[in-house]
């Protein structure tokens, strides 16, 4: 599968993997930037944005959807970031598929099976009642029993396209919906030698001191980082701080 891609700038190249609901354009910022000095491919993930909807989301099916798309747009080798579901398909590439991994940075997610806490998000979004004329503040209002921190209801409806007719998800909702078990699970085994960085939030239990067992055996050149204040998203709450431990990293610092 060759996935949908946005691609900007010159250089070494970084690949940027969004999380779950998420798609490319949720690292703007961060790609932006990074694409001053290196050439930045962030993908849509299966069931995400523009790009195909498929059954099943293993992690090592994802990672070869990402292996195929690299190497369509003729990269061989990269520093590869993943955030959350992203985290996982970055190890899985590394694992499955390390000649494309230079270096990995995996950011607030670890190799293991997490609750279903997120299944009753697709649930929510299966039942809003789409229809024409349908505006932003009435969809938010339309979720909000059922998801309601205002700060995802804000990310989940960044998918949600309005100008759409009728108005749609720009999601595979039915698709991760019966792959959840999937995606909440990571079975992936090997290890991938070269530099990799862990990142992990403050505010959040995404990463846990007993996780990094587990990580050193898949990962042995691993490091650890933790970004005080930052919750789960935390590229978008501490950009700066982020954005300066992967510049560091792809230097060659840190790991």
């Amino acid at each position: 599968m060759i996935l949908n891609t946005v691609e900007m700038g010159e250089g070494p190249p970084v690949v940027l993997i969004h999380g779950l609901f998420g798609a490319a354009r949720n690292w703007g910022a961060i790609q932006k930037r990074l694409a001053a000095r290196h050439r930045v491919l962030a993908p849509d993930l299966r069931n995400h944005g523009d790009s195909p909807r498929a059954e099943g989301m293993a992690h090592a099916a994802t990672a070869r959807d990402l292996a195929e798309t690299l190497h369509a747009r003729g990269v061989s080798r990269a520093l590869v970031v993943g955030h959350s579901l992203g985290g996982k398909v970055a190890m899985a590439l590394a694992l499955h598929h390390p000649g494309f991994v230079g270096r990995l940075v995996v950011a607030d997610i670890a190799p293991v099976r997490y609750p279903p806490a997120l299944r009753g998000f697709i649930a929510a979004m299966r039942a809003l009642p789409l229809h024409e004329g349908m505006t932003r503040r009435e969809a938010d209002a339309a979720l909000a029993p059922a998801v309601p921190d205002a700060t995802i209801r804000a990310f989940l409806l960044q998918s949600l396209d309005l100008d759409a007719s009728p108005p749609r998800w720009r999601l595979g909702l039915a698709e991760l919906h019966a792959a959840m078990p999937e995606i909440e699970d990571f079975r992936e085994e090997g290890r991938y030698e070269g530099a990799t960085l862990a990142i992990a939030g403050g505010r959040s239990d995404y990463i846990r001191p007993e996780h990094r067992p587990l990580f050193q055996r898949l990962f042995p050149a691993i490091r650890f980082a933790v970004i005080e204040g930052a919750g789960h998203w935390v590229h978008a709450e501490k950009p700066n701080e982020f954005l300066a431990l992967v510049e560091e990293f792809a230097a060659g610092g840190a790991g």
